[in-house]
């Protein structure tokens, strides 16, 4: 039951690959629910050839503005994952498929909670409970269901030639999506699994067995469809040239779909379901599950005969590097013309299978990040057809937890949060985009989950549709980055602004319900923490708070925002002295962070109120009694001690004058310093140690880190030393290994921390400022 299956012909091979470059622009779609039969689903059907159409946009266009969930229909805020290889052969869903689709689900697990994963998205998702489906799944382990296969229900559209290897005396399997719900239930109940809106199970069949979701056959919709891959083009070809006489006022040949072409435009490459026995709505007793066929082809497989060993890349729609540029950009392929044809049919068989194989390299193909050093243990190249599957499941967990009955999350079209994104995996984080020889696949990934890669389909970020910036609808994982500019040094009583719009954040808007059920907007919300003892200050962007702009009427149109607004604020202080100015950021997921900067303020400081010292009472003594810091102690007839002032930390800042990576690698980091007086200390720059695990940099642990703050490692330090007060820039430099590191990296975010004592006090103190700094290439 492979998805696609390439004719060993030069002339279809070279028409393949040319045609596909054709369709390289089209926009992309995807699945959708729909029933078939008495089967309601959400569908994941093939795609066209590359990054392509789904054949049935037409049928069902995507509104990606209206993505809802009107009535606050149930979703999943966490799960629980159990993964089912059902295979009674015991032997055909090979160890190292499972070993690596395990250890994805494993790692999802592990990574839950992070944003820099594409999960993090869905948190922005929520029902009437004003529950988040948020990103945190927990994997439960996988089983090997050895349970006989019950007799086809369903009618193969294309079964593999080598039928043995479905095993002695058996032919090619083909179960219904009636079949597969009996199957699961019952083993659910056999090993007391539980049940209920928290629990997702993944059911995988191995190849060799296909699933349809009505009697199959040609006009069927299976996990496998009739005809070659060849066919298909030739028919999308037709269908194309179709659509641009049409466009050009032409009087179009009215296009009749072949057969081969309706089976491959109703094939799918994986769905989802649920059995409710009790109630509709979803209880206890409800089962969630995935369904993922093998789609993965057979490239690399040494089990099959060679017309199975075909490309799966139609269900994972790979073969490109989409963050090199947008698809419409890419360069279509040069068709070649009759005479090329021709030279290459006077060649001889040896250089005609040359051709054939550089074609193949260099059209569209999957990408298998986890492919291991041919040949593996088993004597193949075939490991990585593994991320095919990964590939699946990680658009139903998406579908699931944001629509698990069929009836939350969709645009009014049907089609569900994966669909809106389909066919997108920028941006990515390595590997090489080029097919390999043997497995015919690239090596491109674009998530890191623990110690593992993954390639992933971006996720569907609805606040894009919501709030013009950032306005990026398809992500590979969440940005929370709160920022403001601190101002200059001001005087005592001067209205000073902070403008928290400077902010980057990608869940900046979504869907809350009211007591009602009835939905409503809301933001992303921003707290401020003056530092002066102050109130703080809470709202939604952007305008400023009443609490300290009197007479604004309003945030904003109460169709756009909710009140009240506080992403820009304007504030005045009392007294001179050097605050820490903090801003805390919410996002729509639930999702914090801050940031703090220091404000200098010009002018008097508040007189202390001195403390009264006690009499001392003939007979009795206070030695040893403690007052806190500054405190004295005295015995009858003695003086008072008045302890020596306290000495005042430094007065600090520093602000980096150049975001451009490219330059801080190659020369440093300039950063450019105010000081009030001497100081001693020095300035450093800190990597998340996420960040850095992924990038594969080494550092020395940054310690002495506010609590909150992410763990860090140190990648740049440079010493800061003044002989009076003043300014200047220093330059932090990285290491060679690190800038080489570096060097490919799109964005990059960074902490720089600058820390001064007094330098020429005898009783020094320190003063540390920590500051969120984004290098852009």
């Amino acid at each position: 039951m492979h998805p696609l299956r390439v004719p060993v012909l030069l002339v279809a091979l070279v028409l393949a690959s040319s045609l596909v470059m054709a369709l390289f622009a089209s926009v992309p779609a995807g699945a959708f629910v729909t029933t078939v039969e008495s089967a309601k689903v959400g569908l994941q059907p093939r795609s066209t050839l590359l990054g392509g159409t789904p054949l049935n946009i037409n049928e069902f266009p995507l509104v990606p503005e209206k993505f809802a969930n009107p009535r606050g229909n149930a979703i999943v805020a966490a799960s629980r994952i159990y993964a089912i290889y059902w295979d009674p052969t015991k032997d055909y869903y090979h160890g190292d498929w499972q070993h690596v689709i395990d250890g994805f689900l494993q790692s999802m697990g592990s990574a839950g909670g992070s944003l820099s994963n594409v999960f993090a998205v869905d948190a922005q998702y929520t029902d009437a409970a004003n529950q988040h489906a948020l990103y945190k799944s927990t994997f439960q382990g996988a089983y090997t269901d050895t349970s006989g296969y019950p007799s086809s229900g369903c009618k193969d559209p294309h079964p593999l030639e080598a039928e043995d290897l479905i095993g002695p005396g058996h032919t090619t399997v083909c179960l219904t999506a009636r079949q597969i719900e009996e199957q699961l239930a019952d083993f659910v109940t056999q090993h007391s699994l539980p049940k209920g809106m928290g629990t997702i199970f993944y059911l995988m069949t191995p190849p060799g067995v296909t699933v349809c979701l009505d009697g199959g056959g040609v006009s069927g919709h299976c996990s496998d469809f009739e005809g070659t891959i060849g066919e298909i083009e030739i028919d999308e070809k037709v269908r194309e040239k179709d659509k641009e006489e049409e466009l050009l006022h032409k009087e179009p040949k009215p296009f009749v779909e072949s057969a081969n072409y309706k089976s491959y435009k109703d094939s799918f490459c994986s769905y989802h379901s649920d059995i409710n026995p009790s109630s509709p709505s979803g209880d206890e007793n409800t089962i969630l599950y995935g369904v993922i066929p093998w789609t993965a082809g057979g490239l690399g497989d040494p089990h099959l005969e060679p017309n199975d060993r075909t490309s799966g890349y139609a269900c994972q729609d790979g073969g490109w590097d989409p963050s090199s540029k947008p698809p419409e950009k890419h360069e279509q392929k040069k068709e070649k013309d009759t005479k090329e044809i021709a030279e290459d049919k006077e060649k001889s068989e040896e250089e005609q299978e040359k051709i054939v194989e550089a074609e193949l390299l260099e059209g569209p193909h999957p990408q298998e990040p986890n492919q291991v050093k041919c040949p593996s243990s088993d004597g193949g190249c075939d490991t990585g057809l593994a991320d095919l599957i990964i590939s699946q499941i990680g658009v139903e967990q998406e579908n699931i937890v944001t629509d698990p009955l069929l009836d939350a999350w969709q645009d009014p079209n049907g089609n569900e949060a994966s669909d809106q994104c389909r066919d997108r995996y920028a941006y990515v984080l390595g590997g090489n985009v080029g097919a390999q020889e043997i497995a015919g696949a690239g090596t491109l990934y674009n998530q890191a989950l623990g110690d593992n890669n993954y390639y992933l389909n971006d996720a569907f970020n609805l606040a894009a549709y919501k709030l013009p910036y950032p306005g990026v609808p398809c992500l590979t994982g969440v940005a929370l980055l709160p920022q403001f500019t601190a101002p200059n040094p001001v005087n005592v009583n001067e209205i000073v602004g902070f403008d928290g719009m400077e902010s980057d954040i990608s869940l900046n808007a979504g869907t809350s319900f009211d007591s009602s059920g009835a939905p409503r907007p809301s933001y992303a919300t921003y707290t401020w923490n003056f530092g002066d003892g102050s109130a703080p200050v809470t709202g939604y962007a952007p305008g400023a708070s009443l609490a300290n702009s009197p007479n604004v009427s309003s945030c904003g149109s109460p169709t756009e925002w909710e009140p009240p607004c506080a992403a820009s604020v304007y504030h005045s202080y009392a007294y001179g002295g050097t605050y820490e100015v903090t801003l805390t950021v919410t996002d729509v997921g639930g999702n914090t962070a801050s940031i703090k900067e220091p404000v200098t303020v010009v002018g008097p400081t508040p007189t202390p109120t001195p403390t009264p010292t006690p009499t001392p009472t003939p007979g009795t003594s206070t030695t040893g009694a403690s007052t806190g810091s500054g405190s004295t102690s005295t015995s009858p007839g003695q003086t008072p001690v008045v302890p020596p002032a306290v000495t005042p930390p430094p007065v600090l800042r520093a602000a980096v004058t150049s975001k451009s990576l490219k330059k801080a690698l190659s020369s440093g980091l300039p950063v450019h310093y105010t000081t009030n007086e001497q100081v001693a200390g020095n300035i450093e720059v800190l990597l998340e140690s996420t960040t850095a695990k992924r990038l594969g940099i080494k550092g020395a642990t940054a310690t002495g880190l506010p609590a909150g703050t992410p763990r860090s490692i140190i990648v740049g330090s440079a010493v800061l030393v003044t002989t009076k007060a003043g300014q200047g820039t220093i330059r932090v430099k990285f290491s060679s290994r690190t800038a080489a590191r570096l060097k490919h990296t799109r964005k990059l975010k960074v902490t720089l921390r600058l820390s001064a004592r007094n330098a020429s006090r005898q009783s020094p103190q320190t003063t540390t400022m920590l500051s969120i700094v984004v290098l852009n290439p």
